[in-house]
């Protein structure tokens, strides 16, 4: 048995329907070379594949004390899936690792020394690489106008605006003070909004360079993915990335510049979901993305004014050092100039 006293991080794994992929995640993490002492939760959210049996099967319990099993009766989704790791978690530090990520062996000894050197611990990352391909996919990201997230490939760079979920490493002090994730978030741009509001309590989000993991985009999700020079996603993914970047944007904006910034991204949100809907003929693109995207302002207002009034009372950060980190040319437009029209399944 692992002494609780002595874990220094604990590795949550969010799972849905991951049995082809969950194995060789937890593996990744049981595999590490050297770095601290470490346990395992893996939260089921009610899977349907036996992803459950899968894990048992392939680390029983009194082989792998270090790992915990924690299934739901219902689905939740990844916010409150995460929520629930957290809140059993030992270690000092946490690291959100998705079912379809492998971390390299020396990820977590990595990310360990790097949180103990910052003088300030705040939230860290790996340079992530696609699963298949091997190509890099980003050292963090940085944030468009309209919290579009653009891709960080500078390796000299280590301060970004916010880390992708599929790893991120958090102080469980940090998780606390924000609130971990808001439940009524559901799923998609939740790593955006911890990483902003941490950026907002002066906290900093950096890449780890000295290590890496790959990652299946969108096999935990569907979608997100670019295909014989396409991007393809879909409804619900589309749906969710539109509403809950703009709820990040009023959640995080500074006062001044939210007051000028969510009209003009409401419009624009507005023309491209009547453009999009026109060319592909498809009345469902507007109703199911856009116009809920929109409509969603006004069904969680009582949520978002919360959370706003929380982390801007709690704000350290000088509004230049915040927007360091964003980038003044839109993310949409390089993908449409690279990958045309977006296909929508």
């Amino acid at each position: 048995m692992i002494d609780s006293c002595a874990i220094a991080c604990t590795v949550c794994i969010a799972n849905y329907n991951g049995a082809s992929i969950i194995v060789d995640c937890i593996n990744s993490v049981l595999g590490q070379e050297g770095g601290p002492s470490t346990e395992i939760i893996i939260h089921d959210d009610a899977s349907t594949d036996g992803s459950v049996e899968i894990i048992r099967q392939s680390f029983p319990a009194d082989a792998y004390s270090q790992i915990r099993i924690l299934e739901s009766p219902a689905n939740v989704g990844f916010c409150i899936s995460n929520n629930r790791m957290v809140a059993e978690a030992r270690g000092d530090f946490i690291l959100l690792l998705n079912n379809d990520a492998v971390l390299d062996a020396n990820a977590i000894a990595s990310l360990y020394q790097a949180a103990r050197d910052q003088p300030r611990k705040g939230i860290l990352s790996l340079p992530q690489f696609d699963w298949d391909s091997g190509e890099i996919v980003d050292r963090g990201c940085l944030l468009d106008p309209f919290f579009n997230p653009i891709p960080n490939l500078d390796a000299t760079r280590s301060d970004v605006a916010m880390s992708i979920g599929a790893c991120l490493w958090i102080p469980r002090h940090l998780w606390a003070q924000v609130g971990g994730f808001p439940a009524w978030f559901g799923s998609i741009a939740e790593d955006m909004l911890i990483c902003t509001q941490a950026r907002l309590l002066n906290y900093p989000v950096q890449i780890v360079h000295e290590s890496a993991y790959r990652h299946k985009q969108g096999a935990s999700f569907g979608g997100n993915r670019a295909f014989q020079n396409g991007l393809s996603t879909t409804y619900r993914r589309r749906m969710l990335s539109e509403r809950n970047k703009t709820f990040v944007m009023v959640i995080c904006s500074p006062a001044w510049l939210l007051c000028s910034l969510l009209p003009l991204h409401v419009l624009v949100l507005l023309l491209e979901g009547a453009t999009l809907s026109t060319l592909k003929r498809d009345l469902r693109l507007w109703r199911e993305v856009y116009w809920n995207a929109v409509k969603s302002l006004l069904i969680y207002r009582k949520e978002l004014a919360q959370q706003r009034n929380k982390i801007q009372a709690l704000r350290e950060i000088s509004i230049s050092a915040f927007l360091s980190a964003f980038s003044a040319y839109p993310r949409k437009l390089t993908l449409l100039k690279k990958y045309g029209v977006p296909r929508v399944s």
